[in-house]
């Protein structure tokens, strides 16, 4: 019986709270549907972006606005929709979950969970679509992002909040020095979001691997729009994944997000624009792609101390054709972003990996943020490495060479000897600065050509033995002494170097 009184007074409560009367609501119709988009009539009130559900079960947004009707996009495949089937809106934008239950996941852009490891835990909802941080609340680009990549690091320093391009032929490393750059982080506090828009799924099933198997995937997020997925989910992808970053960018924290790629996004844009018909302009594409683009990337920076001082880090990556840097997407992505790494085709086709074309790659903001330890060791690298192609270039030609140009030429083939890298294995601050010294100093030069893997592969083991001190100096300070330097020189000098065992 008291049981029943619990119930007897619930329902009165219920009934009691409900509201009756007329209730209106706009329902529009479904006039056209094809290819993941939906033509609707009879919603006037209906804002740009809203959020529309349809009575057969299936989610949208409002893309183009016409006076007689709506272009609307689809999130979800509906195969039983069909024309005449009722629609609503939502009063309400697409919106994502974000917080912490999103590390280790691998999501759909929607934040639905793809890796068999039950619902996702939200900590709130944000709208995939938001203002970038404006110029006040914004602050200078000053601390360094370690890729553990040696060319990057080296010669073109990213900075936490910099927007960073990465470009290049399909097939030439791009992803990979991306995936890279996100396992590097395993020692650092960033957290990584990965995205994947309109990738392969044996593609993505590789990047994911490797991120289990050498990062640290519990601080990692990664997002998934195939290329089966509707249109609508590959568009907002990025635009997803950059809301869940900017959560512990907001948070007074430090993340990085990788899109891969913007190629293959702005062509799911032009797909739908030609769908709704929106006129085309260059190529194809709608006039306003460029804005589309800008409007994302915009969102990554580093924010001012009374915004929290956390940073958003950006690699967009963007596909070339026969290295045409000029084509409208990469131009515009060009000059959108803070610099860009170009690959190249011939290079990697060599076996130089990463192949990463030094003569036009550049970061606009890189040498303010670099590590001291890594600028001081470095600071005339990038000459010295142009100065040897050129003279390279040169003595093919045949001729006598005199001494000092051989040994210029000795010490340039080490450099690019050492700048070759193996995937999946970045390397330590102290560990590329005393590779540096070692090449600066001429350690190299004595050394076997078929030495140097070896001498790498030894070098981390040396530097812990004999210079431990001057590697965590470095790795705490970023800084490099003259007593470190001497340390490490000391070390690379010992009998426990590879190079010395060699006769080098």
């Amino acid at each position: 019986m008291p049981h029943n009184a619990a119930w007897l007074n619930d329902a009165a409560a219920r009934v009691q709270a409900a509201r009756l009367g007329p209730h209106a609501r706009h329902r529009g119709r479904v006039e056209e549907i094809a290819d993941g988009v939906a033509m609707i009539s009879g919603l006037p009130d209906v804002r740009l972006d809203e959020l529309l559900r349809f009575d057969a079960g299936a989610i949208g947004f409002a893309q183009v606005l016409e006076p007689d009707r709506i272009g609307c996009v689809l999130l979800d495949a509906a195969p039983a929709l069909r024309a005449g089937d009722a629609v609503h809106g939502t009063g309400d934008v697409v919106r994502v979950p974000v917080g912490p239950g999103l590390l280790g996941r691998i999501v759909d852009p929607m934040g639905r969970a793809l890796d068999g490891k039950g619902p996702v835990v939200a900590h709130a909802t944000l709208p995939v679509e938001r203002d970038a941080p404006g110029i006040v609340d914004r602050d200078l680009v000053t601390e360094p992002v370690q890729t553990g990549v040696l060319v990057v690091d080296t010669l073109f320093a990213l900075g936490r909040g910099q927007r960073e391009l990465i470009v290049g032929d399909p097939a030439t490393g791009k992803t990979t020095l991306a995936i890279d750059t996100i396992i590097a982080q395993r020692d650092s506090d960033m957290i990584c979001v990965y995205v994947a828009v309109g990738q392969k799924t044996s593609a993505v099933r590789r990047a994911v691997d490797a991120l289990e198997t050498h990062g640290a995937f519990d601080r990692c997020i990664v997002v998934v729009a195939g290329p089966a997925t509707p249109p609508g989910l590959q568009w907002i992808a990025p635009f997803a994944a950059m809301t869940m970053a900017e959560h512990f960018r907001d948070a007074g924290r430090h993340a990085l997000i990788v899109i891969d790629d913007l190629s293959k996004h702005a062509a799911t844009h032009r797909e739908i624009a030609l769908l709704t018909r929106q006129s085309p302009g260059r190529e194809a594409y709608p006039g306003d792609v460029f804005y589309v683009h800008a409007r994302l990337l915009e969102r990554a920076a580093k924010l001012s101390a009374a915004g929290g001082g956390g940073s958003l880090t950006a690699l967009p990556i963007a596909q070339t054709e026969a290295g045409n840097l000029s084509a409208y997407i990469p131009t515009n992505l060009i000059s959108i972003t803070d610099g860009q790494i170009v690959l190249d085709a011939r290079l990697f086709q060599e076996g130089q990996k990463p192949a990463v074309d030094v003569g036009i790659s550049v970061s606009r903001v890189g040498g303010k943020t670099q590590a001291p330890a890594l600028r001081d060791a470095a600071k005339s690298l990038r000459l010295d490495y142009a100065q040897f192609l050129e003279m390279e270039i040169f003595t093919r030609f045949g001729g006598t060479v005199e001494p000092r140009v051989q040994a210029q030429l000795t010490r340039g083939q080490r450099l690019r000897a050492v700048l070759r890298q193996p995937q999946h294995a970045p390397m330590r601050l102290e560990d590329q600065v005393a590779l540096v010294i070692a090449v600066q100093e001429g350690l190299l030069d004595a050394l076997a050509p078929g030495r140097l893997e070896a001498f790498r592969a030894a070098l981390p083991q040396a530097v812990a033995t004999g210079a431990d001190a001057a590697g965590r100096a470095i790795r705490q300070t970023g800084t490099l002494g003259t007593e470190d330097r001497a340390a490490l020189l000391a070390a690379l000098r010992g009998p426990r170097c590879p190079a010395c065992r060699s006769g080098g």
